[in-house]
């Protein structure tokens, strides 16, 4: 089994208040989750109105399944986060695998 993780960084620059941070953040994790099937959650405190950061995880047997979603999420993030005024500033994503034992 392999797990896929993707961390988005996300910049909100027009938020004026925690309101407005929650509204793109939010809105951005439902439509990642409608979109895909994956997990998907907030990693940091909601203090900083301009950031959030995202994690987004996938389980399958298939590496090569795993990277095509990971890549599809992550440029569906990066159009979604425009659409709602922000941008994903910086992504990373890596593979954890079970041995089996």
């Amino acid at each position: 089994m392999l797990v896929a993780q993707l961390t988005l960084e996300i910049r909100i620059e027009r938020a004026q208040s925690l309101k407005d941070r929650r509204q793109v953040v939010r809105s951005l994790k439902d439509q990642l989750r409608q979109d895909f099937n994956i997990s998907i959650a907030e990693l940091d405190e909601a203090t900083v109105w301009q950031s959030a950061t995202l994690g987004v995880v996938a389980v399958s047997r298939s590496r090569d399944y795993l990277h095509g979603l990971i890549e599809e999420v992550e440029r569906a993030a990066q159009r979604i986060a425009m659409e709602r005024g922000a941008l994903v500033g910086d992504s990373f994503w890596h593979y954890l695998e079970d041995s089996g034992e």
